[in-house]
């Protein structure tokens, strides 16, 4: 199937490593021209050296602090000026700190409320008039507890929830311009966020890294954690022109570990 992404341009937030970076990825293979955009610099400039080797796409990068506003429409109006047009946000960002209820104060709370959901409602304000232009798509990255709250983490557990209300919004209120808007959450997918929540979880159990592990295999049909590349083709999928008619969705790629219908 030809994905009709040559030559599209796509702006992809918190891409210098993890989902971002593989969404990337999968975008200049397809032949699309990417933004880069994350707070380190230095290893955006590494990966966009990675990507160019690729011989598809080009891609190019620009340092932004998701959580800074100015920062936010200087990436937005580098991409636009860079490439001339933006069809394609992918909204992303780190996880939120792992806890329970009791263990953060307002000043937390209010710092993820920012991170993993205001810095989206920022970035979309500032692509949608380039969106408009043409129609497009937005993808916005979430967590398989947009459909099963995860133990250890209210914070993501509580704020995911909101990008799928955004989402679903939103998706109505841009149809006309044809902008299709939806939600995709990772489960189990090997990165360096998951590294980090399995060590948390072992200290919390006081149990091995290994034996968390494990026991996450054990619970996933397919035996095993997601691969990032795997999970970034059904982004990309969603953002191309494969997909005319699905928009205001929530999708969850996760080796089928919810059982819920």
């Amino acid at each position: 199937m030809d994905l009709g992404l040559k030559n599209k341009k796509a702006l992809v937030m918190a891409s210098s490593q993890g989902l971002g970076r593989a969404i990337a990825e999968q975008f200049v293979l397809e032949g699309t021209d990417v933004m880069l955009a994350s707070r380190n610099e230095e290893q955006l400039q590494k990966v966009a050296e990675e990507l160019n080797s690729l011989g598809g796409g080009r891609a190019e990068y620009i340092r932004c602090d998701i959580m800074d506003p100015d920062d936010i429409s200087q990436a937005v109006k580098h991409t636009a000026d860079s490439f001339g047009s933006i069809d394609i946000l992918i909204n992303n960002a780190g996880g939120p700190p792992a806890g329970g209820f009791e263990d953060f104060e307002d000043e937390e709370w209010q710092r993820s409320f920012e991170l993993n959901l205001l810095s989206y409602i920022r970035i979309i304000r500032a692509a949608l008039p380039f969106l408009k232009q043409k129609g497009g798509r937005i993808i916005n990255i979430a967590s398989s507890s947009i459909r099963e709250p995860i133990p250890g983490l209210i914070l993501s557990n509580t704020l995911r929830l909101g990008i799928v209300g955004l989402s679903k919004t939103i998706a109505d209120e841009f149809a006309k311009y044809n902008i299709l808007v939806n939600t995709v959450g990772p489960g189990r997918i090997a990165t360096e966020r998951i590294e980090h929540l399995d060590e948390k979880r072992a200290q919390r159990e006081d149990i091995s890294v290994e034996e968390i592990r494990a026991r996450s295999a054990e619970s996933i049909p397919l035996g095993r954690d997601g691969k990032p590349e795997e999970f970034a083709k059904i982004v990309v999928f969603l953002a191309s022109e494969g997909n005319t008619y699905m928009t205001g969705s929530t999708f969850v790629v996760d080796g089928g570990k919810l059982r819920s219908i």
